[in-house]
C-alpha cells in the first residue's frame, strides 16, 4: 500500500515575497501533488490578517479533504490563533496536541493523529505526527526529547507505521542523525532545501518514518505557485506500508 504525504509550512497563507494573503495560492501549490495526507504548519484560525478564516476548513474545502484535525498553538495579537493542521483522505480515529513548549519561549507542539487507511480492500492504521520546532538549536533538542518521551509515541507498537513530518527548523541538519535515527526513525540521505521558497538554501522541513513504513522518495515542489504561496516550499513523500 502506497501513500503520498505532503508537509508544508503555509505561513498563514501569506506569500513570502509579496506578503499578501492569498489562500488560493496554497490550493494551487498543493492540489497537483495529489496527497493522501497534508501536514500543515502555521495555520490561522480567526486572525484578522487572514480575514478571520478558519484555515483548516478553508484549505480542506479547497483541496477536497473531508477529514481534518487542528490545534491552536500561538495566540495572535488582535485575536485568533495559529497552529498545526492535518488534512486526510481517510478517517481520523483520534487526534490530540502534544505540547513541546519550554519556559520563556514561544509555544511549540506536535499534532498527533491516528488514521485508518483502507485501500483495495485492505486496512491499516497509520500514526501521523505533524511537528513545528523552535528557532534555536538548544530549544529544538529539548523539544525533540519531550516528543520522544510522549505517551502517543512511546505507547505505539514497534511495528506500527509512523510518519513524522513538519517544519523542524533544522538549520544544521543534525536533528535526524542525533535524535531521531537512534529512536528508530528513518529519513532521507538527501535533505531537500525548502527555505526560503523563492531561492531555497536551507533544509528546514523533513519527513521521517518508523515501524512498518518505508520512505521511498522525498522531493520538494518548485512550481511557480509553490514559490509564491508561502516562505517555505512543500515537501512530498512517497511512503510504502509493509
Amino acid at each position: 500500500m502506497r501513500l503520498k504525504v505532503v508537509t508544508y509550512n503555509v505561513h498563514k497563507c501569506i506569500g513570502g515575497i509579496d506578503r499578501k494573503y492569498r489562500p488560493e495560492r496554497i490550493r494551487d501549490a498543493v492540489a497537483p501533488l495529489e496527497a493522501d495526507f497534508a501536514l500543515l504548519q502555521e495555520v490561522d484560525d480567526g486572525a484578522a490578517r487572514s480575514n478571520r478564516h478558519r484555515q483548516v476548513d478553508l484549505l480542506g474545502e479547497f483541496l477536497g479533504f473531508r477529514h481534518r484535525a487542528f490545534f491552536p498553538n500561538v495566540r495572535v495579537r488582535g485575536g485568533g490563533w495559529y497552529g498545526n493542521a492535518i488534512l486526510s483522505r481517510f478517517p481520523i480515529v483520534e487526534a490530540r496536541n502534544i505540547d513541546l513548549s519550554l519556559p520563556l519561549s514561544r509555544r511549540r507542539s506536535v499534532l498527533y493523529a491516528r488514521v485508518r487507511v483502507t485501500r483495495r480492500g485492505r486496512s491499516r492504521t497509520v500514526v501521523l505526527f505533524n511537528m513545528h520546532l523552535g528557532l534555536s538549536q538548544f530549544l529544538r533538542a529539548r523539544q525533540l526529547a519531550k516528543f520522544l518521551a510522549s505517551p502517543p509515541l512511546r505507547g505505539s507498537h514497534s511495528r506500527a507505521p509512523v510518519v513524522l513530518a513538519g517544519d523542524f527548523n533544522d538549520v544544521w541538519g543534525t536533528l535526524g542523525p542525533r535524535y531521531l535515527v537512534p529512536a528508530g526513525f528513518r529519513g532521507t540521505d538527501s535533505p531537500q532545501w525548502t527555505f526560503p521558497a523563492w531561492a531555497p538554501v536551507r533544509a528546514l522541513d523533513g519527513v521521517y518514518v518508523r515501524g512498518d513504513a518505508e520512505l521511498l522518495a522525498v522531493r520538494r515542489s518548485t512550481t511557480p505557485a509553490a514559490r509564491r504561496a508561502s516562505d517555505h516550499l512543500p515537501l512530498v513523500a512517497e511512503v510504502h506500508l509493509k
